[in-house]
């Protein structure tokens, strides 16, 4: 009888070296090979950044093509600025495409060429666009100037909300804007592929993105789904991508959707294919180090979970976080931040995520996805500090975080970990006493994987946890094993740690810049080597440093 093969993939987290051995804490992991629970759904495979720009830039078009990699055409990357007034230049929060002016005349003229660069660029990289339909562009706003901001990380947020953040003059030309986008997306890229694609009005426009009234804003909202539906009937359109849960603004925004008349069509309803909101964390800076803030991040996603499951008309609606991330301003500096280029927000990372997916099957909502605003930044100091996957074209070690979950399978297994922090904890105090270390798990017909993480909110070194992992009910395949093992730690995995030891040259040589780009790929931590299927069981004991991310895969006879 001829055996498949199976394989095993174990996906560990964890954190900073240096810690010896003898201070490590003992975790028991047992996961059931036989006991599935549901569809693990990759739900990571969103992306984001204001800055549209940047994507067709060196860098950018070689971090979208790494994005792609993960899961070709499965990815999707949502930018704001898509339709704001400029000549395509980007800076720090801000991009504009100039596809929209008005003649003498007043009549409309479209110019798609800097958009189509930006979604040519996808496309051509296998990632696909979650179409966010803004900002306004100035020949429509009803307060054009003054219309061009120039953010610095010191600058007042208010101060970035000018004449793109208004209402149209004209819904009807709004309308036809988008009516005339959708025909072009069409035309050039096919109904099949545009068909896969989201799209959403605006952002955030429940606080200063939006300088209109919600009443205006569902207006808005309302003539450009219309719009993308006249073109194309089977288009997925939703929203409203608010800020944290939404509160009333979301509950109005559900209600008009459900029940309410139509600004554009007269018609009762308003459709929506998927609904979406933010949830992010508050990170503070504490006794000379960073404090991360995961509760706030969960309780916001809790609520937003709560508040969708009381409508039964949106019980299988898919949901997409439409900006999921430890804190809110990807441009921002600050001491606060300081977690971005290392491995902390690797290991915050994998444990928010799986929490995302307990907090989807507590309240049975449609989870689809949970977008990562954060991508790169052209033209800035190598690890500035920004929040972002990539610096001067170097990964960082989150960006391997996400390489780990493509390897993920389609089916969830029950998972049992002594060293878990509870979810209602998390929700309401975080990680402030004990680790969590706890574990996803996945299977398909030829692929078993574990997903094991070390987190603690506090930025500081602490001991690692001993961990014996268990995987049963490997039936059929007892005998000699493969294992191989992959790394992301202080020194795997990790060119931001690799500059450092660097001497964190800003100007590095073709051959350190090599050396460090060669960093930034998921590194190997030991040669392939053997370990014992027997009884169908198979143990694992490894030590997982705070922080350090481990991913073994292991091959079953």
């Amino acid at each position: 009888m001829k055996l498949l093969k199976l394989t095993l993939s174990v996906v560990v987290f964890a954190g900073v070296l240096g810690v010896a051995a003898a201070e490590s804490f003992p975790v028991t992991i047992k996961v059931d090979a036989a006991k599935p629970i549901g569809e693990l759904k990759p739900i990571w495979r969103f992306f984001g950044a204001d800055e549209p720009n940047y994507a067709t830039m060196p860098n950018g078009r070689k971090l979208v093509g790494e994005l792609g990699e993960l899961s070709p055409g499965n990815i999707y990357f949502r930018a704001h600025n898509l339709l704001t007034t400029g000549d395509g230049t980007p800076a720090l929060k801000w991009g504009s495409t100039g596809v929209y002016r008005e003649g003498a005349d007043g009549q409309p003229i479209y110019d798609w060429t800097i958009l189509d660069g930006i979604f040519d660029t996808y496309h051509q990289r296998g990632v696909q666009p979650y179409v966010e339909m803004g900002f306004m562009p100035e020949d429509l706003s009803v307060k054009p100037e003054p219309y061009r901001h120039h953010w610095t990380p010191r600058a007042r947020y208010e101060e970035i909300y000018t004449g793109w953040a208004y209402p149209p003059k004209d819904y009807k030309k709004w309308a036809e804007l988008i009516h005339q986008w959708a025909l072009h997306a069409i035309e050039r890229y096919g109904r099949e592929e545009v068909e896969h694609w989201y799209w959403e009005t605006w952002n955030e426009a429940n606080i200063g993105y939006w300088r209109g009234t919600p009443e205006e804003f569902r207006k808005l909202h309302d003539y450009a789904i219309d719009a993308v539906r006249r073109a194309l009937p089977t288009a997925r359109v939703g929203g409203p991508d608010s800020a944290g849960n939404g509160g009333k603004f979301m509950r109005d925004f559900i209600e008009h959707c459900l029940h309410g008349t139509n600004y554009a069509t007269g018609r009762i309803g308003t459709p929506i294919d998927f609904i979406s909101f933010h949830a992010k964390g508050s990170p503070k800076f504490v006794d000379d180090h960073v404090r991360m803030g995961i509760a706030a991040q969960l309780k916001t996603i809790d609520e937003g979970f709560r508040m969708i499951a009381s409508y039964p008309e949106l019980k299988n609606t898919p949901i997409v976080i439409g900006e999921s991330d430890p804190e809110g301003c990807a441009a921002c500096q600050g001491p606060q931040l300081a977690y971005r280029n290392g491995t902390m927000y690797s290991s915050y990372t994998a444990a928010v995520f799986a929490r995302k997916l307990d907090l989807a099957a507590k309240y049975g909502v449609n989870l689809e996805g949970a977008l990562t605003w954060a991508f790169e930044f052209e033209d800035q100091p190598y690890f500035a500090g920004f929040r972002s996957l990539a610096s001067n074209g170097l990964d960082k070690p989150v960006l391997n975080v996400f390489r780990m979950f493509s390897r993920m399978s389609s089916k969830r297994l029950a998972v049992e970990s002594d060293g878990a922090v509870e979810l209602s904890k998390m929700i309401s105090s975080g990680v402030r006493e004990k680790s969590d270390v706890s574990a996803l798990a996945s299977l398909d017909d030829r692929k078993l994987t574990v997903m094991v993480w070390h987190y603690h909110d506090d930025d500081l070194p602490g001991p690692s946890a001993a961990v014996s992992l268990r995987i049963t009910d490997l039936a059929g395949h007892d005998g000699r094993a493969t294992v191989r093992h992959f790394r992301i730690d202080e020194t795997h995995s990790n060119a931001f740690a690799a500059w450092q030891r660097m001497g964190s040259p800003q100007n590095p040589s073709p051959e350190q810049f090599k050396t460090l780009e060669a960093s930034g790929h998921l590194q190997e931590l030991q040669s392939v080597r053997d370990a014992r299927v027997e009884g169908g069981a198979c143990d694992l004991d490894f030590d997982l440093p705070r922080q350090a991310i481990s991913l073994l895969e292991i091959e079953l006879p």
